[in-house]
């Protein structure tokens, strides 16, 4: 894990034109004043200052200098919400006659937003298991405009075909856009593997500490880049002030964290494979892993921070598993400093059918686990436990 890229964490100047505070300020301001109308007229052609907050402000610009050094990206976008950066490059880059590719089991939201609110606006998606390219090449089209992906899927722990995906982009001169939530740019740089744009729940585990509601959106081509960010001004994406200097303070201490609740999610998955009523578990470099191989190569070995398991037992058996895992948070959420424990079948996958869900893997009995930087025996201890009540 040595050649994991570090994030930065020395102080930098914040972009306010005044000396430097050692900690970032929040500026709340929704507005700011201007000399004259030259003046404003000048900084609306040059963005040279601030004028109005839904266009900009200090410290959403702080919290995306910061993730464009993470991700070697210039000019990256801050969204009020993960979903928000998902929406702006689909509604940006593509227009009524496109078609759009999408990975088969991206997040529950993403899923619906490509398959039934794109559609209204004359947009077709087709989803494709995105753990193989010869599918997503297949389903390319004259009108393919874009391939949404996420690298390892949520809740399935399925690792992407990326380079192979990459390459029938590419051939096909049409853009490629990773959801880098679940493997963040410390296990993955989407630029690296030809990717055209990146995609972030600042939410998860960049923030960090669940208190802050943001994301994240950056293409390399500064075109494309400029049709999003002006799109997100448009619809007022507008991320809270408040919440992006709360994330950029949980970014200095993101690979402590990274790190911590990685060794721990390989040692949960470990110890959960042998732990009676738990029928299967997904963790990427685990050998059992269906996609075993490629995550050690395209993750350079590192596993990352989530995995999914599957009790033996129904909705019934589920609940009784909950609501005996003790200290466990049961939370529709991931990437917080503390373990978190989710059922995708009565969150984030609850608008699919059940025969929609066990098409992709996804029972009444399957969980997934944002695992935190607990002392590892406590969690050991926690899901024994919740195991004997199935």
């Amino acid at each position: 894990m040595s050649d994991a890229k570090p994030t930065d964490i020395r102080r930098q100047p914040f972009p306010t034109g005044l000396s430097a505070p050692v900690a970032s300020p929040i500026v709340p301001s929704v507005v700011y004043s201007t000399e004259n109308p030259d003046a404003l007229d000048a900084q609306y052609r040059d963005g040279s200052a601030y004028t109005y907050a839904r266009e900009g402000h200090p410290n959403a610009d702080a919290l995306a200098r910061r993730i464009d050094a993470m991700e070697g990206a210039i000019g990256g976008h801050v969204t009020g919400s993960g979903m928000a950066a998902v929406s702006l490059p689909l509604l940006a880059c593509l227009n009524a006659g496109d078609h759009l590719i999408a990975g088969d089991q991206l997040y529950g939201r993403s899923l619906r937003m490509v398959t039934q609110e794109l559609p209204r606006l004359g947009i077709q998606t087709t989803c494709v298991d995105p753990t193989d390219a010869a599918k997503v090449a297949a389903a390319i089209r004259p009108e393919t405009r874009m391939i949404l992906i996420e690298v390892v899927s949520n809740p399935t722990i399925r690792v992407a075909d990326v380079e192979g995906i990459a390459r029938a982009a590419n051939d096909a001169g049409i853009l490629l856009a990773i959801d880098n939530t679940f493997t963040t740019p410390r296990s993955f740089c989407p630029f690296e593997h030809g990717a055209d744009i990146i995609i972030h729940s600042v939410t998860k585990m960049l923030s960090g500490h669940s208190d802050a509601t943001l994301g994240y959106v950056v293409a390399k081509d500064p075109e494309h880049q400029e049709k999003i960010a002006s799109l997100g001004v448009t619809l007022g994406t507008t991320p809270s002030p408040f919440d992006c200097w709360l994330a950029e303070r949980g970014l200095f201490t993101f690979d402590l964290r990274y790190d911590q609740a990685e060794r721990n999610a390989e040692a949960l998955a470990e110890h959960l494979s042998g732990v009676p009523g738990i029928k299967r578990v997904l963790y990427p470099t685990r050998p059992d892993h269906p996609d075993h191989n490629r995550a050690m190569g395209l993750l350079r070995g590192r596993g990352g921070h989530m995995l999914s398991f599957e009790i033996d037992g129904d909705w019934a058996a589920a609940n009784r598993f909950v609501s005996a895992s003790g200290d466990l948070a049961f939370a529709p959420t991931l990437g917080d400093v503390g373990t978190t424990l989710s059922h995708a079948a009565s969150s984030s996958h609850r608008a699919l059918t059940p025969e929609a869900r066990a098409a992709i893997g996804i029972t009444d009995g399957f969980f997934r686990v944002s695992v935190g930087c607990e002392d590892i025996d406590l969690l050991k201890s926690d899901f024994a436990r919740a195991a004997v009540a199935i």
